[in-house]
């Protein structure tokens, strides 16, 4: 049977999401418990492989297995043997054609960045920080320049591996609370480094470095040397990956709804 995995995590303490030699990375970990409750070797696919440093708030696996669990086995028992930085959220069975990569259809993450003159203590790890007062309204207005079909090959990362650099945002909303800034960008995939990348260069503009013109300069330039440099892994959360209906995978608010 094919089996479907939702995770949250605290990327802190892992190398990311792939496995890696003698680091801790999320699949590992995972995989070790999935084997121990399978007794055999379990191997798992990702939606998206999260860099070190990056949280998931709805991470979806895949793995195959032909033994016979109750899915509380894949939750519960799993949940006992990883770290407190680690939870599966729900399991079920999905039809062998499912893909946790490729069968999603979008792609949502979100970055939270404090913004006051003092570092966080409570919230090191869990949110970006900068001490330069940010205009909101200039990267809001900025951030519309983003929004739809472009080539982001200015915001990718030199290492990224994607055979385009073409991807479609469907929305780039900033908003605030007190000096907390939360940053939410929806598209139908995203490149290595995009969203950090992103949100890097609109920093530059909230802190009036550039105008908001200058970053649909550098988006047609296509040179990610005339981008700011990648901001903080810190505060940056994938919150969501979207699929088709027929795959009958539990939303994010429907899952946390079930929760409470």
């Amino acid at each position: 049977m094919k089996v479907a995995l939702v995770l949250e995590y605290d990327g802190q303490g892992y190398c990311g999401w792939q496995k890696q030699p003698a680091r801790p990375s999320v699949q590992s970990e995972l995989e070790n418990a999935l084997s121990h409750i399978a007794c055999q070797s379990i191997r798992t696919v990702a939606a998206g492989r999260t860099d070190a440093g990056v949280h998931a708030l709805y991470q979806v696996v895949h793995f195959e297995t032909n033994v016979a669990r109750p899915m509380t086995a894949w939750v519960r028992g799993v949940n006992a043997l990883v770290s407190p930085a680690l939870s599966v959220l729900w399991a079920g069975e999905v039809p062998h054609d499912f893909h946790a990569r490729y069968s999603a259809n979008g792609r949502t993450y979100v970055y939270r960045l404090l913004n006051r003159p003092v570092r966080p203590a409570v919230l090191q790890g869990k949110v970006g920080w900068i001490h330069d007062p940010l205009d909101l309204r200039k990267m809001q207005a900025a951030s519309e320049w983003l929004v739809g079909e472009h080539d982001f090959s200015t915001f990718r990362s030199a290492e990224c591996q994607a055979k385009s650099a073409v991807r479609q945002i469907h929305k780039l909303e900033i908003t605030q609370q007190g000096p907390l800034l939360t940053f939410e960008l929806h598209a139908n995939a995203f490149l290595q480094h995009m969203v950090r990348n992103i949100v890097g260069s609109l920093v530059y503009i909230g802190k009036g470095r550039y105008s908001t013109e200058w970053i649909q300069m550098i988006l047609d330039k296509r040179d990610r040397a005339l981008a700011a440099p990648t901001f903080s892994p810190d505060g940056l959360y994938l919150a969501g990956v979207h699929y088709p209906d027929i795959w009958h995978l539990p939303t994010i608010k429907a899952l946390h709804t079930s929760i409470s």
